[in-house]
């Protein structure tokens, strides 16, 4: 999936409506939109060129907006709801969906919580049917609870305890925002994985499970009014329930730079870490997002500036990156990385990296630079049109972090629309080191 064209796609929520919207005039992926009576959103990328079908339900809900406390219950929940409906038994959804020759799965993030499925367009139905069941009847037993809090441990100990580089980016996290639910790993902190009930998990489906909660996206083999019927058929009779709304703790005004230093046996390759408090699409100042993300190109091109000034030639990096999340409901960051050449150090890296960044403050970036963006940046839009799936989990990002089918349809425009004037006012805003954190990673004997 492109995640830049993800990262800067723009804002706002469609009304209530059941008639259908007109096709997106842009140029991307032409989608049809409407509003079901309940509340839930439905939006259709048709793609005929295969009798296959991408059917996705995402949830404006993610592990920023649990409570203090039950860190990891987002995620705990989306492994429950494949423990069984009073239709459907435990762990068959996704034996079902296997037997009738697909493949299905689910994600948890900071904003969102996503499950799809991938099937022939004749089976299309049947996964709708079993969503929406699963949507409004959920029902696993205690019996199933507590085993599966076990798979979220170990799920928590294989991908992250052991992997150093993993723990790393929790701190780095937990140091960047210093009252934001982003400071919180989305797997959660292990003791409080431990203390999760299969109640905490229920309270929060009630809450946040609701078809005026959710968005329907189905990218494949099927027309506008063949999905309008099944969608009206099966999550259309879902009663809509009060959601409370979205609000998080915000980020104060950060004054002081940070540092961090973790050391750990199992690193090979010692790394840094440098990431920026940064506003998105939808949040804070917003005018700089699609300019930041068109300066992450620039940075990033294989024969951009980092690459040029860290690792080309004599440079101290072996390898060097930009990143930039501008698709978050709230601020993001924007921030870069590294990792020395054999017999370098960190500090050279880290100097090197400076003088790119305050040389960039100064002179800003060139036509050519900005041409050479472009240019990448269609061709990502080009290729996001190849897949199902990649087009599906573009819009669900969109849609549950303040977007809009326009803004998603507008990214080309936007994109062209960028000025090197603005590229640099967007670099003077963020790159401020009060609003940074800046995190070594090293072998267990460095220091």
């Amino acid at each position: 999936m492109p995640k830049r064209l993800i990262a800067v796609l723009s804002a706002a929520v469609a009304s209530l409506a059941v008639s259908f919207v007109e096709p997106a005039r842009a140029q991307i992926f032409n989608p049809t939109q409407f509003m079901l009576g309940n509340g839930m959103q439905v939006v259709l990328i048709e793609d005929h060129r295969a009798p296959v079908v991408h059917h996705m339900v995402w949830y404006r809900v993610g592990a920023a907006d649990e409570a203090p406390g039950v860190s990891g219950v987002a995620h705990y929940l989306e492994h429950l709801m494949f423990k069984g409906t009073p239709n459907v038994p435990p762990g068959e959804f996704s034996k079902i969906v296997a037997r009738e020759g697909g493949r299905d799965n689910a994600f948890t993030s900071s904003d969102y919580t996503g499950y799809f499925q991938t099937i022939a367009r004749d089976r299309l139905e049947l996964v709708m049917s079993m969503e929406a069941d699963r949507m409004s009847q959920l029902a696993p037993k205690a019996s199933d609870a507590k085993p599966e809090l076990q798979v979220v441990m170990e799920e928590r100990l294989s991908r992250t305890d052991n992997n150093p580089g993993a723990l790393f980016g929790e701190q780095l996290d937990a140091a960047q925002y210093l009252s934001h639910p982003y400071g919180r790993p989305v797997i959660g902190w292990p003791a409080e994985i431990l203390r999760l009930t299969l109640d905490d998990a229920m309270a929060f489906y009630r809450t946040h499970y609701a078809p005026n909660n959710a968005i329907l996206i189905v990218a494949g083999d099927v027309r506008p009014n063949e999905l309008k019927a099944l969608a009206e058929k099966y999550y259309g009779l879902i009663p809509m329930r009060p959601i409370p709304p979205r609000i998080r703790p915000q980020e104060p005004n950060q004054l002081a730079a940070r540092r961090l230093s973790m050391s750990d046996a199992r690193v090979a390759q010692p790394s840094m870490r440098r990431s920026y408090l940064a506003p998105s699409r939808s949040a804070g100042e917003k005018q700089h997002a699609v300019p930041l993300a068109v300066l992450a190109e620039i940075l990033n091109a294989p024969t951009g500036r980092l690459h040029n000034s860290l690792v080309k030639g004599d440079g101290p990096a072996v390898s060097a990156g930009a990143w930039y999340s501008s698709m978050s409901l709230d601020q993001g960051t924007f921030g870069f990385s590294a990792s020395p050449k054999q017999g370098r150090k960190l500090d050279e890296v880290e100097a090197a990296l400076d003088k790119v960044i305050a040389d960039l403050l100064v002179s800003g970036v060139t036509e050519g630079e900005m041409r050479r963006a472009r240019i990448g940046m269609r061709a990502e839009t080009i290729y996001a049109r190849d897949g199902l799936s990649g087009a599906a989990r573009i819009f669900g990002a969109a849609l549950t972090t303040g977007l809009t089918v326009e803004d998603v349809e507008a990214w080309p425009r936007l994109v062209d629309a960028v000025t090197r004037e603005q590229v640099l006012a967007a670099a003077r805003y963020v790159l401020d080191l009060r609003r940074s954190v800046t995190g070594h990673l090293l072998p267990k004997d460095q220091s």
